[in-house]
């Protein structure tokens, strides 16, 4: 269903980041801690004192220059006065305090002589006259063992403090938990109240579709499959390219199912401490369980669910304790049959076996990707949130886009409507479909890059090649359209359309390509007599297709249907090493001699088409530096002897051929599998690259 206006959020002002903790009494009692611990620590270092004897400062206080006395535990402490206008104490003017240091007890004798000294001082008619000022007295030995022990424990205070104030109040996990609470699941619980997407927003997967619906059926009325003794399933698999819509068809299930669904990343289980993944897995499945029947959605299951002991290091424990709470929970003594979990991954080759047998997950979804009926659809899908002139022009786009995926598709209505944009258009049209599309897949044109005339006949010849071999071969691909107009980081380009979608890929189809692909290299060498670096893409996909051909599809006479060589890997998957196949070096001496024929009689085939069109090839070359590009039909009034209707001025880019209704899409090497294969389309890089 289309989005309506009240359903987009308010766009709001973006709020200033607030350092909240600055506010909280707990950091300025900190602070004040600190500050009262360092002022303790190096209060020494902010007074100058003398040291004397006990004759200096008895002295010092009948003369009446100490103000005040402290009493301490080891040593007396006397606070010198600001001396008269004119005067000067004998202990110079820099010293404000003068230390005498007992070496007594503050209960021994002597101690309390000095003591009375002072006192008797004090009581003087002087003093009490007002003569000499009074000296204050300040007994610090009591108060000092508290003093101390607060001093001492105050460091202790602050450790403990800031760890209670980063860890336990602002460095939180996502969901308002403290960063302690590792084992807590962080799986999102979500609500069919504020999930938008539903089954009307998903097209072109039509049967996995359906299988996810009979899942939710059979949350909702379990009884009724029950009636004869089935039993729900344990768990299902979305497999598929990345793109085809499996996070998307989880989404719906979301907005669809009556059930509370929890949504989580295989990512999210795996934390830099061991253990904490197997029980972020326990925790979840009891949250699943306190809420059942209910829908667990695991995204990325191949984060946690590699093959155990895989790589020649072994296997990583944490990631290896969370796969096993993972297969435990799903099938173990007490597993709830009200749970149904679903797991969604683009890598099903890399899963451990345990976790694909039935009993865990049953089913296994495929999400592939769509025919041109689904891609018709999922445009549909996407125009209605945009404004489109046309809405017939969606089968053509569709017709001409094999191989995209659901997020391309969306991609492309997207980049449509940003251009539609950019020119103060009314609404999108087929013209701003087809440029989106060329933008996604090969860049944006680059008609300010400045290319030499005589490089720039070279590339003319050169697609020239390729688009005549490909528009006169039987067994090719139709041409769509060649052009000589850089784009991304190639400077021309061929490309081809195909009739519908194939799903078979046969040897004369395989020859074709092959051919077409040497076409460019041979039309360099019969009419400019260069051989240039630009073409070593062609000849990389050409030896691929070529090796593959001997080596994995049996298209040899000379070797026959035998696969000589193990399916590509990536490393420390465990299985590389006790998978690798021995082939004998007379076996490898065929294998290359194999593809080197037929490489040899594709380019030579490729020769004689090009030898015996010579006048046609120099005669599409003039079209197309004067109009940069040509359709399939000008290709093919050329090829018929007839002419072009003149521009009227050269180096023109042929404007019909910027709106033609087709689409061109891009060569891939072909997979064995039997799925729907890429069209061909040829692109070369700059020379010398």
């Amino acid at each position: 269903m289309p989005y309506s206006a009240k359903d987009l959020p308010q766009r709001q002002k973006p709020k200033k980041p607030q350092l909240s903790f600055l506010k909280g009494w707990f950091f300025w009692v900190l602070i004040v801690l600190m500050v009262v611990l360092f002022y303790n620590l190096t209060a020494d270092s902010f007074e100058d004192f003398k040291k004397v004897d006990n004759g200096v400062f008895l002295s010092d206080v009948e003369n009446g220059c100490v103000s005040k006395v402290t009493i301490k535990a080891d040593y007396w402490e006397g606070e010198l006065r600001q001396p008269p206008h004119g005067e000067q104490w004998p202990h110079g003017s820099d010293v404000k305090l003068i230390r005498y240091e007992t070496g007594y007890s503050a209960d021994s004798v002597q101690i309390k002589e000095l003591y009375g000294e002072i006192k008797k001082y004090n009581n003087t008619p002087e003093v009490k006259d007002g003569k000499r000022p009074a000296i204050e007295l300040y007994d610090a030995a009591a108060a000092g063992k508290l003093w101390t022990l607060f001093v001492n424990l105050l460091p202790w205070i602050l450790i403990f403090g800031v760890l209670y104030f980063f860890f336990f109040r602002h460095m939180r996990a996502p969901g308002g938990q403290s960063i302690l609470s590792f084992g807590k699941s962080r799986a999102r619980l979500a609500q069919k109240e504020r999930t938008k997407v539903t089954f009307d927003d998903i097209a072109g997967i039509k049967e996995a579709k359906e299988e996810v619906t009979e899942i939710i059926q059979f949350l909702k009325n379990p009884d009724k499959f029950r009636r004869l003794g089935g039993r729900l399933p344990r768990g299902a698999l979305l497999i598929g390219q990345p793109g085809t819509g499996k996070t998307l068809l989880a989404k719906a299930i979301a907005g669809e199912a009556d059930v509370p669904f929890f949504s989580i990343s295989g990512s999210d289980f795996v934390e830099m401490f061991v253990g904490v993944g197997a029980s972020r897995v326990r925790d979840l499945f009891q949250q699943a369980k306190s809420s059942s029947p209910c829908i667990i959605f695991l995204d990325e299951i191949d984060a946690v669910g590699r093959v155990r002991g895989a790589g020649l290091g072994g296997g990583h424990d944490e990631r290896e304790q969370t796969l096993n709470a993972i297969l435990v929970e799903m099938d173990g003594f007490e597993t709830d049959a009200n749970i149904i979990v679903i797991a969604a991954t683009n890598r099903p080759d890399v899963l451990d076996p345990a976790l694909l047998r039935p009993g865990r997950f049953d089913r296994h979804i495929a999400v592939e990707l769509p025919d041109i009926k689904g891609r018709e659809a999922i445009l549909k899908v996407h125009a209605k949130k945009i404004k489109l002139k046309d809405e017939n022009d969606l089968e053509s786009v569709a017709r001409s886009t094999p191989t995209f995926s659901g997020a391309d598709l969306e991609n492309l209505v997207n980049e449509a409507a940003i251009l539609a944009t950019l020119r103060d258009s009314d609404a999108v049209e087929l013209s701003d479909m087809e440029e989106a599309r060329d933008r996604v897949m090969w860049g944006r044109e680059k008609r300010s890059k400045v290319i030499d005339q005589s490089e720039r006949e070279m590339i003319a010849f050169h697609e020239a090649g390729h688009a005549i071999v490909a528009h006169l071969h039987p067994d090719h691909e139709p041409l769509h359209k060649v052009a000589i107009i850089p784009r991304g980081t190639a400077l021309g380009s061929t490309m081809h359309l195909p009739e519908k979608d194939s799903y078979v890929f046969g040897k004369r189809k395989a020859l074709a390509v092959i051919c077409t692909l040497m076409a460019g290299r041979v039309a360099e060498q019969l009419f400019c007599d260069v051989i240039q670096a630009g073409a070593s893409s062609d000849l990389k996909r050409a030896t691929e297709l070529a090796r593959r051909m001997v080596c994995q599809w049996g298209m040899s006479d000379e070797l026959g249907p035998v696969v000589y060589q193990a399916e590509e890997e990536h490393l420390f998957l465990g299985r590389e090493v006790t998978r690798h196949q021995q082939v004998s070096s007379a076996i490898s001496q065929k294998i290359d001699k194999e593809i080197r024929k037929i490489i040899d009689e594709c380019t030579a085939k490729a020769r004689n088409i090009l030898g015996s069109q010579s006048e046609r090839v120099k005669a599409v070359v003039n079209e197309l530096l004067k109009r940069e590009v040509l359709t399939a039909d000008q290709v093919d009034t050329i090829m018929r002897g007839g002419k072009l209707p003149d521009l009227g001025e050269p180096g023109r880019e042929n404007q019909s051929a910027k709106t033609d209704t087709a689409q061109e899409t891009n060569t891939e090497s072909p997979e064995p599998e039997g799925k729907s294969e890429p069209v061909d389309a040829e692109q070369d890089a700059a020379p010398g690259t």
